[in-house]
């Protein structure tokens, strides 16, 4: 199943888009997509009613705004130098445990909302990222099998990046992945049953419609179920927090010379199986 939010900033209204193509509004049958509806089970509740019939549901009038699928989260949780090949354009050494940071939940986006550069920036950059949100409470996970079951589903997420703010300005890396519009996700939360590989999935980002990034999930240093298990090690996940598991090369700053974004840029994302993204740069 692909789950999204159409409408709207502040007023989306839950969504479904079916194999056809064509996208309905299950408002009728969903309050939100959140987490306390993942966590009690919304998504099989929907299967069931979309079994019987998803005629009985309005069709969403295209170019209707596609939000974020998931409600704003709690936390979002990012993992670093997650490819090797990314690790070495940046210089760093491999990770032999997964490198966590955290993003505000204020960047959170929508898919093809507008990226704000934040004021003084210098260096805005993009990062394609396979995202997991998480579908009930994770804590001390007993092992990687039994993380799976604790997952939603998979997105797009673009961790968008400011490298000044991230590594001159400090030794944590919040202060450059946080601004307003940093996150943007989705369209689509995509159940795992559609995605039965998900360190499989090809993935590109381009900007000005030229190819930076071009990548695959099978490259991963930590894979998913890892990621889920030994992040709940040391936090309680919730349903609707996400993950952001890392990217492939190709960002700006690991450029010679490095380039980075400037309004009026438009980057383009895609992830085999997750649909589409398009941001363009405005300054904030």
């Amino acid at each position: 199943m692909k789950l999204l939010r159409v409408g709207e900033a502040g007023a989306e209204r839950p969504a479904v888009r079916l194999d056809d193509g064509r996208i309905i509004d299950v408002s009728g049958a969903v309050g939100e997509i959140d987490g306390p509806w993942l966590d009690g089970g919304g998504i099989e509740r929907l299967a069931a009613a979309l079994a019987g019939g998803a005629e009985r549901f309005p069709t969403v009038e295209p170019g209707t705004r596609v939000g974020a699928p998931v409600a704003r989260p709690g936390h979002i949780v990012a993992i670093g130098l997650n490819y090797a090949d990314h690790a070495k354009e940046a210089g760093m050494d491999l990770p032999t445990e997964p490198i966590i940071f955290t993003k505000a939940p204020s960047s959170y986006s929508g898919p093809d909302d507008d990226v704000l550069i934040p004021r003084t920036s210098q260096k805005t950059d993009w990062e394609v990222e396979l995202g997991i949100v998480i579908g009930r409470t994770a804590e001390y996970l007993p092992d990687e099998a039994t993380a799976m079951a604790h997952v939603a589903g998979y997105c797009i997420c673009n961790d968008v990046s400011e490298r000044d703010f991230q590594l001159q300005r400090g030794p944590t890396w919040v202060k450059g992945k946080s601004a307003r519009t940093f996150c943007p996700t989705g369209p689509w939360l995509v159940t795992p049953d559609e995605i039965p590989d998900p360190q499989s999935l090809a993935m590109t980002l381009t900007v000005n419609g030229e190819v930076r990034q071009s990548g695959t999930t099978a490259t991963m240093i930590f894979g998913v179920a890892h990621l889920v298990h030994y992040i709940s090690q040391f936090m309680v996940l919730e349903a609707g927090d996400l993950i952001a598991t890392g990217t492939p090369p190709g960002v700006g700053m690991g450029m010679k010379p490095p380039v980075f974004l400037k309004p009026g840029d438009v980057m383009e994302l895609e992830i085999e199986g997750l649909g589409r993204q398009r941001q363009t740069l405005v300054q904030a």
